[in-house]
Formats: structure tokens, C-alpha cells, sequence
């Protein structure tokens, strides 16, 4: 059977098709991997509600990215590259052939799907910031706007041919910008319009499952290797590097948050290992593709720590991101994004620049600006679409729900039923 099928001046090549079928199911795995590492983190009568968010997220921008959220972050740029153009709304000229803007070997169907996954893993991100006391119904609400006024443009600034910050020589390889440094500073907004946890000062806050934390951040380790080595798009060595990369990252970033826990504590946390190997994840995501194996040795050990550091900093201030989304995933998402500035090199991807160690000081410099704009545009952005949101349908559940619990005033099902008495038939 030939490796090669041609259609129209394009040949699409089944190791790299495969390869990113793969990766696009790997990525998947990591919504419900995610599901079950907030999960852990809450209180026990909010489990259900907080996996079965991410699932509903799922499922949800699924939908919008099929109708109108792929065109608007990927299709042509209009406004000056500010976002897609409607050409490929309901997937229309989406199909079996490479778009060349993209990749010349897999079908741009398969890109779309690739994409999804990232699309929807994003807004996820961002309800470990308003975890125990969000209206069902208003976080759905919130997820669809999101996804199309914020996720969709800083998507099309950074990934997509023509994007104004990608034009500008801005590289973020699998998402440190567009998915973790704006689900980082949406959680801040987020935390700041629905107000801290009833009686938060007094909360037995420890988790409520720590294997839950431990199978959780270790699926998502494993699905990473789609999310980084995936962004390649193709079975080849750019592809291998972003794997190994990974991998030395999040380990030193987990051995470094737990160094880190030990000496400020007294004790290695099994939640902070797990919490840490996160970080590192989310630090050498927008590297993956540019530096080798001792910088993303370094990138992850300095993730560990100052993620740890801000982490700490967050719970003395009356912030209550629940699940200290912008210490991960905010602090983290920035983090990354500098260091690809400093250590990025032509040596590791001949198509990329170098970074200020190589002799670019420029490199930083843009993705300074970047961060800046991501920042802003996020925070605002997001700021505003809350509290638009809460004039139509209020954000935050009621002082009785929420002492309730989520699982029961929001599904009406609980993580664990009760045991009955000996001998009595349930209901």
C-alpha cells in the first residue's frame, strides 16, 4: 500500500495522519483527566458538579467550534488579523485535504478536530477559579461567549496565518499564550465577579479524594505528550523532541514544587508533586517546540517554584481562586512564555528563531508584548462577559445551594449514596 495519497497538488501522509489522530485522542483524554484532578481538590459534596462540568464543556464548545468557533479563530484573517473571516462556518470547505496555511500531509478536517480538543480544554481551565458556587446554567452560558470573543481571537492572533501577534514573530508552540495565559487571567476575573466561598476564612479547604489529585494530574502528564508532541503535526523529529521535553519538565517541576512544600512545611505533599508536574506541563507548553532537554529541565524547575510561590502569595490575599488557577496555569502559561524568548533555538527547530541565549534579545522582547496584550484583552474580556452574563442569568448560586453542595442543588446526584439501614430497601 503506497505511504502517499495525492489530491490536488497535496499528499497527504499516513504516518503524519496517524499520528495526529492519535494525538488528537490523547488531548481528549485530558477533560475528564482534568475533571477528576479538580475533582479531587474540592469538597466532597461538590465532586459530580466539577467532573461533570468539563464533560459539559466539552461537549459543548464542540459545537461551537464545529459552527462557528474554528472559522473565527483559524479561517482568513480579517480586521487587520485581529480574527477569522465566516468562510469555514458549519465546516464549510473544511474537509479531506491539507490547507498548506497549516499542513501540507494531514486533511484539514483533521486539524479542525486537533484544534477542538485544545478549544475545549481551555474554558475548562477556568472553573477551578469559581469551583463550589457556579450556577450550571450561567457557567454554560459564559463557555459559549467565551469560547467565541476571547478564545477565538487570541487563538487567531497566535496560531493562524495572518494573526497580528504571529506576524510579529510571536511563537507560543502548543498554547502557552492562547489556551494557559488566557485561562489564568480569566480565572482572576472570574474569582473577582462571583466573590470568594461562603465563610472561606473557616473552610476545611483540604481535598476531598487526594488519589483523585494523584490519577488526575498523571493522566494529564500522559495526555500532554498529544497536546505538545501533537502540535507538530507530523511524526517526525520536531515531534520527538516536544515529547522528551515535556516529560523533563514535568518532572522537574514536580520535584521542585514538592522540594519547595518540604522545606517551607516540613512534609513532600502527594497534592503538591501532583500540582507541580501541572505547572511544569503548562510552562514548556509554548517551548515545546523550540528548546531541547536542558532548558526544559531549567524551565520546569523554576515553574515548581514559582508557581508554589504564587500559589502561597494568592491564599494571603481575599483572591479565593478556588483551585489556584492563575498560580498553574496564569503564572505558569507567562512563565513559559518568556522562557521560549530566552531559549529558543534554530538548532531545535530550524523553522523557529532564536532566543536571547542564542543571541535574539528581540525574541523576548515580543513575547513580552504578547503577554501584555493576552493579559489584557483576557482579563477585560472576560471581566465584562460575567458581568453581562449575571444581568441575564445570575452567575452564582444561592446561599442555600451552595451550602448544599453543587452535586445535589445543581444535578441532583451525589458522588457517593448514602448507606442505607440494614435491611431497608432503597429509594
Amino acid at each position: 500500500m503506497p505511504r502517499n495519497r495525492t489530491g490536488r497538488g497535496l499528499a497527504l501522509d499516513t504516518g503524519d495522519v496517524a499520528w495526529v489522530i492519535a494525538a488528537t485522542a490523547l488531548v481528549m483524554i485530558m477533560t475528564p483527566a482534568l475533571g477528576f484532578f479538580y475533582g479531587g481538590l474540592v469538597r466532597r459534596k461538590n465532586l459530580v458538579s466539577t467532573i461533570v462540568q468539563c464533560l459539559a464543556i466539552f461537549a459543548v464548545v464542540s459545537l461551537v467550534w464545529a459552527l462557528w468557533g474554528y472559522s473565527l479563530a483559524l479561517g482568513p484573517s480579517v480586521l487587520g488579523g485581529f480574527v477569522g473571516d465566516f468562510s469555514n462556518v458549519a465546516l464549510n470547505n473544511v474537509g479531506y485535504l491539507p490547507n498548506p496555511g497549516y499542513s501540507n500531509t494531514i486533511p484539514e478536517l483533521l486539524y479542525f478536530a486537533f484544534q477542538l480538543k485544545f478549544a475545549a480544554i481551555t474554558p475548562a481551565l477556568i472553573i477551578g477559579a469559581f469551583a463550589e458556587r457556579i450556577r450550571f446554567k450561567s457557567m454554560l452560558i459564559f463557555i459559549v461567549l467565551w469560547t467565541t470573543l476571547i478564545y477565538a481571537p487570541i487563538a487567531h492572533w497566535n496560531w493562524a496565518i495572518g494573526g497580528w501577534l504571529k506576524s510579529l514573530g510571536v511563537v507560543d508552540f502548543a498554547g502557552g499564550l492562547v489556551v494557559h495565559t488566557a485561562a489564568g487571567v480569566s480565572a482572576v476575573a472570574a474569582a473577582l465577579v462571583i466573590g470568594r466561598r461562603q465563610g472561606v476564612e473557616h473552610l476545611d479547604a483540604r481535598p476531598n479524594n487526594v488519589p483523585y489529585v494523584i490519577l488526575g494530574a498523571s493522566i494529564l502528564w500522559f495526555g500532554w505528550f498529544g497536546f505538545n508532541a501533537g502540535s507538530a503535526l507530523a511524526a517526525n523529529e520536531l515531534a520527538v523532541n516536544a515529547l522528551v521535553v515535556t516529560n523533563l519538565a514535568a518532572a522537574a517541576a514536580g520535584v521542585s514544587w514538592m522540594l519547595t512544600d518540604w522545606l517551607r512545611k516540613g512534609k513532600p505533599s502527594a497534592v503538591g508533586l501532583s500540582v507541580g508536574a501541572v505547572c511544569g506541563l503548562v510552562a514548556i507548553t509554548p517551548a515545546s517546540g523550540y528548546v531541547g532537554p536542558m532548558p526544559s529541565i531549567i524551565i520546569g524547575l523554576v515553574a515548581g517554584v514559582l508557581c508554589n510561590l504564587v500559589a502561597s502569595w494568592r491564599g494571603r490575599t481575599k483572591l479565593d481562586d478556588s483551585l489556584d488557577v492563575f498560580a498553574c496555569h496564569g503564572a505558569g502559561g507567562i512563565w513559559g512564555t518568556i522562557a521560549t524568548g530566552l531559549f529558543a533555538s534554530t538548532l531545535v527547530n530550524p523553522a523557529g528563531p532564536n532566543g536571547l541565549v542564542y543571541g535574539n534579545p528581540g525574541l523576548v522582547g515580543v513575547q513580552l508584548l504578547a503577554v501584555g496584550v493576552v493579559v489584557a484583552f483576557a482579563f477585560v474580556g472576560s471581566y465584562a462577559l460575567l458581568r453581562v452574563v449575571n444581568i441575564f442569568s445570575p452567575i452564582r448560586v444561592t446561599p442555600g445551594e451552595e451550602d448544599a453542595g453543587l452535586d445535589v442543588s445543581q444535578h441532583g446526584e451525589e458522588a457517593y449514596v448514602p448507606e442505607t439501614t440494614e435491611g431497608a430497601p432503597r429509594d
